[in-house]
């Protein structure tokens, strides 16, 4: 199975933009930029591709967790996952930080956590981040 995604970029580096394009539709002439990805803290500007692998990461996740939950007989009624990708200008990618709460009746902490490491190590999204730190932080809530 391939998924596809397509950039046009014009102009240099600082002074150029681009545009994303998803197979999907999801994205379309989503603008990006260099003051998106290393200037505009708040976001608005564009998106960047940080930003879209914490998003493919979080997503990822979830849905793997969702799985195991479901595997031990104790199925979410909701997982609220976040994934922070920490950019260090002149380094590269660093890290991916993931914090999921979720609503899980009939499962203690410790399993709850138990299964969410076992979805961060699990998910394709994480093994395709091995090379950079992937952290978590599981909580019921």
């Amino acid at each position: 199975m391939d998924r596809t995604a397509n950039a046009v970029w014009k102009g240099n580096l600082k002074e150029g933009t681009g545009t994303l394009d998803t197979q999907s539709g999801t994205l379309k002439g989503t603008p990006y930029s260099f003051k998106a990805r290393f200037e505009d803290e708040s976001g608005k500007s564009g998106t960047n591709p940080e930003e879209l692998i914490a998003a493919a990461h979080a997503g990822c996740f979830a849905m793997q967790f969702s799985h195991f939950l479901a595997e031990n007989g104790t199925p979410a009624t909701e997982l609220d996952a976040k994934a922070v990708v920490t950019l260090v200008p002149g380094t590269g990618i660093t890290g991916s930080a993931l914090t999921v709460v979720g609503k899980v009746p009939g499962i203690d902490a410790a399993k709850f956590k138990e299964l969410a490491e076992k979805a961060k190590a699990g998910c394709p999204v994480s093994k395709a981040l091995g090379a950079i730190n992937v952290s978590l932080d599981a909580k019921l809530g």
